[in-house]
């Protein structure tokens, strides 16, 4: 299938083939028929990608301090490594999707196959989209004007925000399309509208559907204007629904309102303040979140958890069945707005109209019918992105599919394992374009969206799991039960019966006498300063003490690593790294566990303590309420006498070690690529995994009991 994906590097738009999503649980799949491009905030992207480095950094000040903090505690080569991977990735682009039904996913209520719906869709053939995000449409409305409606349901909420009532005075400043619909939609609420734009064709909307008017490039005074439409009261609300850098609208909506009266931003301005504009007549100003309430809660958009209507009354979904109704209705006309219709095929023509400031209002995509494109020709969720295969005189024993791409993957696991020389069989992904993007830069022979058919394929006989770590588990027994080697990205699994079912699947396949090997991602131990600290302390006799701090710095609550049912917690999902670290070094059993934990944080600011079989112990210092100034890792070795300092996987000091004083590298080294090459290495040698298995068990089992 197809879709339109940008480049934040370069701006590039390209119409790219991409494998057919799978339909997730709660979401619905949807043939796209029409969708509509939003003019501001696609241009705007466009924009941001065709400027250069420095414009970049300019319009991302916040981004800059992060890269700068960054360099400081991991070198300047994996800092811009980072950079240009993330500015890599395509954006998928489009939230105004309007198609029929060909798939409902488990656990989806009130949507059949066949049904019309208008969703926040990209632009693509086929999209997958949770329910709440979706409408079903009235059979008197078209697709066309139903392609408007995530648009219009920005306007609707900006204007709920500022809870207008029968006969008020509202500005609406910026007349684009959520402009025009914020005109129609004020004017159906019985509300005298003043209109203020620059362009003259806006403006003569603006007239038609019932507003006065401010014509800015005819030196119009809006304030003036304003105090003349309220009858010099001032106004009772502004609307800003502009899209410009300058902080003016908010200044001259301020200067506009009557005392008390109510501002509401639902475009993008600048936001330089002065107090004295809302001091005096204590003005209230707020800024409006997209489509409505559940708007980035992951419970309502992915979960699929609805607001109680009692409590919520207006939420995403519903203010999208608000606007429907009103377009079947007549209350809210559409028509007027539609400036432009281009297929699919022909949308980088619509881009190109955009990136030259064109006159243009609502830009249509237009989609192939069923006789035009079989729905079987759609669905095909395998995509061969190269046809070249590995020469016989290679001997490449490791064939590996990926099982997620996300950022993760494609910075680090994949170009890891693309080093090894290993076949780069298939990538596979939920959605397509993250494993199409990883597929083609690193040389996979194939996408798929089908993950399933990794297991079933003969010709590969290593699975690669990065996915979430919610998946981890049965993933690994899939790939065990199928008799392939399997690399799972921390951690193994949740929870202990998880653990329990793996081992069983492991000690199952053993029995049959075929054991394949099991690794996780713990590459730490792996890393060359490691390396060196475990060759020094094989002189170090009797037990050893170890203080490993991790200034992990603050995750929102709501962060999907954060759930204990998705995520499994910061402690299972990452401090697993660093009781896999000791218990390398200590190399002996932990025998007993504690944890004490920062009463008022989310459970991520803790100190473990372990105690080993040999009388060594261990604390993991894992705090979330540190200063990004302070290295990330810092590891300290007491043994014998003498005394181990790393830090941050750069520099290791050595205090009284015979021979030893430093190790320092240029740029940070956390032992992946390491890890990845002694993994294929014992595939291709026929040997043992890395770590062994009963290792993996015992650090799943301490992270999962220090979790709870």
């Amino acid at each position: 299938m197809k879709q339109i994906l940008q480049s934040l590097k370069t701006g590039a738009t390209e119409i790219a083939e991409i494998p057919c999503p799978s339909v997730k649980r709660g979401q619905l799949l949807i043939r796209t028929t029409q969708t509509l491009v939003s003019v501001g905030t696609e241009r705007m992207l466009v924009e941001f990608g065709k400027a250069g480095w420095i414009d970049k950094a300019r319009q991302q000040p916040d981004k800059v301090r992060m890269v700068l903090d960054k360099i400081k505690t991991d070198g300047l080569k994996p800092t811009v490594e980072t950079v240009f991977n993330k500015l890599d990735q395509p954006l998928p682009l489009g939230y105004c999707n309007v198609g029929v039904v060909m798939g409902v996913g488990d656990g989806v209520a009130g949507f059949s196959t066949g049904d019309r719906v208008a969703s926040n869709g990209k632009h693509a053939e086929v999209v997958s989209v949770p329910t709440n995000l979706c409408a079903r449409i009235p059979d008197s409305v078209s697709d066309e004007e139903a392609a408007y409606t995530a648009i219009a349901a920005i306007a609707l909420q900006g204007i709920r925000l500022v809870q207008p009532t029968l006969g008020e005075s509202i500005v609406v400043t910026g007349l684009g399309l959520i402009g025009l619909v914020a005109v129609q939609l004020l004017r159906a609420h019985g509300c005298r509208v003043l209109g203020i734009d620059y362009d003259a064709d806006k403006l003569a909307l603006a007239q038609q559907f019932g507003a006065e008017i401010v014509n800015l490039s005819a030196g119009e005074d809006p304030v003036a204007a304003a105090q003349r439409f309220s009858r010099g009261r001032g106004v009772d609300a502004v609307i800003i629904t502009a899209s410009t850098k300058s902080s003016e609208p908010v200044h001259h909506a301020a200067l506009m309102c009557r005392k008390r009266g109510r501002i509401v931003l639902v475009g993008v301005t600048g936001l330089e303040l002065s107090r004295a504009d809302f001091y005096e007549k204590e003005l209230t100003f707020q800024v409006s979140c997209s489509y409505g309430p559940g708007r980035y809660d992951p419970n309502y958009e992915e979960k699929g958890q609805d607001y109680p209507v009692g409590f919520v009354r207006w939420t995403e979904q519903r203010n999208f069945e608000a606007v429907l109704d009103m377009l079947a209705d007549g209350r809210l006309d559409v028509k007027p707005l539609i400036s432009h219709r281009f297929a699919i095929d022909e949308a980088e023509k619509a881009y190109q109209l955009i990136a030259e400031a064109a006159p243009s209002l609502g830009i249509l995509l237009q989609y192939p019918t069923a006789e035009e494109k079989p729905e079987a020709e759609l669905r095909q969720q395998t995509v061969r992105l190269s046809t070249q295969r590995p020469l016989p005189s290679q001997h490449m024993n490791a064939a590996i599919a990926f099982v997620g791409s996300g950022n993760y993957a494609t910075s680090v696991l994949i170009p890891a394992f693309k080093q090894t020389g290993a076949r780069m069989k298939v990538v596979a992904s939920s959605g397509g374009v993250s494993g199409m993007h990883a597929g083609r830069k690193y040389g996979f022979e194939k996408t798929t969206t089908a993950t399933e058919t990794v297991f079933t394929d003969s010709e590969i006989n290593t699975v690669v799991i990065t996915t979430r770590h919610d998946s981890h588990a049965d993933l690994v027994c899939q790939a065990l039960t199928a008799g392939k080697h399997v690399f799972v990205e921390k951690p193994l699994c949740l929870s202990l019966e998880e653990l329990a079912k793996i081992e069983a699947t492991y000690a199952h396949q053993q029995e049959q006498g075929n054991a394949p090997l099991v690794m996780v991602g713990f590459n730490r131990r792996f890393s060359p300063h490691v390396q060196k600290i475990k060759s020094l302390l094989a002189s170090a006799s009797g037990p050893k003490s170890f203080v490993m701090t991790v200034n992990a710095g603050s995750i929102p609550g709501d962060h999907w690593t954060q759930d204990k049912e998705v995520g499994g917690g910061r402690i299972i999902g990452e401090g697993c790294h660093f009781i896999d670290l000791l218990r390398y070094l200590a190399d002996t059993p932990i025998v007993e566990q504690t944890r004490m934990t920062m009463a008022s944080t989310n459970n991520d600011t803790v100190s473990l303590q372990l105690g080993f079989a040999d009388g060594s112990i261990g604390t993991v210092h894992y705090f979330a309420n540190g200063c990004k100034a302070f290295p990330k890792e810092r590891l300290e070795i007491f043994a014998a006498g003498r005394v181990l300092q790393l830090d941050n996987f750069r520099k290791l000091k050595g205090y009284a070690w015979p021979g030893f004083k430093s190790m320092n590298l240029w740029s940070q080294d956390k032992g992946q690529k390491a890890c990845a090459e002694a993994f294929v290495k014992a595939i291709n040698e026929g040997g043992l995994s890395p770590i062994p298995f009963t290792e993996i068990v015992e650090v799943s089992r301490m992270s999962i009991l220090l979790a709870s």
